[in-house]
């Protein structure tokens, strides 16, 4: 853990009772403008975000690249990027709930995260995530590379319970390596810093989508060690992605308490997400990561959420980022859309998002 018994306001670092509590920076790369026009939160104010059922947090650290850097200015392009009204409101045709309504969705801004001090970005980050779990909150972080799922997915061990957290994990890579350019921190080690810590088991780590030419033959040893499953894209390809999830949910919720799903956009094929750092070619497609994540908020009790590794210099005609905010909406409409399902209102019932997107809509038919 990054723990210090320290406190963090507005970048300085003081002395105090084992907390940390870091006051809204707003967006540390761009303007102070929040997901699609949600409320503004200060976490060192919790009157401002009583209630919150979800909070929105900024990563913009890309100090763990071994590639391409430009992941930084990936939270703001999460938060801008769509042509409707940044007005906080978005109905969901296919689940029939508007999630940035039905929820209390509230977005905490960045947290000041310089690349050149990776360890006390990384803390920050950890007390921000798991401050708002603490507040009621799910986190919802916005990165940033792929380092920040080890603070982030810390931070809701340390309040769901140590080891009691899956995760399931959509990326090209495994990110299980032991070091990375001499370093323990970096995008390509965070789910082994997360494993060797104990904050979550390995063998309730769910890996999907993973190709290419990396981990080596000793890194493959060690995860399976730790007994993870790590779903390859040829067997994605043959058995089908939504077997391969259904066999993953049946694991995440063994002797769990709460999934933290986390999301490299490299997952899917460059040809529809270019903008990313190190992309790999044969990857899912925007529409089945989308269908899955969406399947997971539905299904499974979710405790934290990062969307990773958009890299706007990189994309074309924001395409990436288009997806990456895409991806957060169908996570929060999967969430609402369960929530309204199990509070079984028969006035609000869950729609079935396979029906028909127009029945039982519009006037009754006249005669008969």
């Amino acid at each position: 853990m990054f723990l210090v018994g320290c406190q963090v306001l507005a970048g300085t670092v003081t002395a105090s009772e084992g907390k940390q509590t870091m006051t809204r920076l707003g967006g540390m790369y761009g303007p102070d403008a929040t997901f699609l026009g949600v409320d503004r939160a200060d976490l060192a104010d919790p009157p401002s975000w009583a209630g919150a059922d979800i909070m929105i947090i900024g990563a913009p650290f890309d100090g763990g690249t071994s590639h391409r850097p430009g992941a930084r200015f990936g939270p703001q392009a999460i938060r801008f990027t769509d042509y409707l009204p940044h007005d906080g409101s978005r109905p969901h045709l296919a689940l029939g709930v508007d999630p940035l309504v039905e929820l209390r969705v509230c977005d905490a801004g960045d947290v000041e995260m310089p690349s050149g001090d990776t360890e006390l970005s990384l803390r920050r980050l950890e007390e921000a995530v798991l401050q708002a779990c603490e507040g009621g909150a799910l986190p919802v972080i916005l990165g940033g590379d792929h380092t920040i799922a080890f603070p982030d997915a810390t931070g809701v061990a340390r309040h769901v319970g140590w080891g009691r957290v899956s995760v399931i994990h959509f990326d090209a890579h495994a990110d299980t390596g032991d070091t990375q350019f001499g370093s323990l921190y970096g995008h390509g080690t965070p789910m082994r810093r997360l494993i060797e810590s104990g904050a979550v088991r390995g063998d309730r780590f769910l890996q999907i989508g993973l190709r290419g030419y990396w981990p080596e033959p000793e890194t493959l040893d060690w995860m399976a060690g730790q007994r993870m499953r790590s779903y390859e894209m040829t067997e994605v390809v043959s058995r089908g992605l939504d077997d391969c999830l259904t066999e993953a949910f049946a694991i995440a919720t063994d002797e769990c308490d709460g999934v933290f799903l986390s999301v490299d956009v490299d997952v899917v094929d460059p040809g529809m997400a270019p903008g990313t750092g190190t992309p790999e070619p044969g990857g899912l497609t925007g529409r089945q990561l989308l269908d899955a994540v969406r399947r997971i908020a539905m299904e499974v009790p979710l405790a934290g959420i990062d969307v990773v590794e958009v890299a706007p210099p990189f994309d074309h005609a924001e395409v990436t980022a288009y997806l990456a905010n895409r991806v957060v909406l169908e996570a929060l409409s999967g969430i609402a859309w369960r929530r309204r399902r199990l509070a079984g209102d028969p006035g609000r019932p869950a729609r079935d998002p396979a029906a028909p997107l127009l029945e039982g809509r519009g006037p009754a038919p006249a005669g008969g």
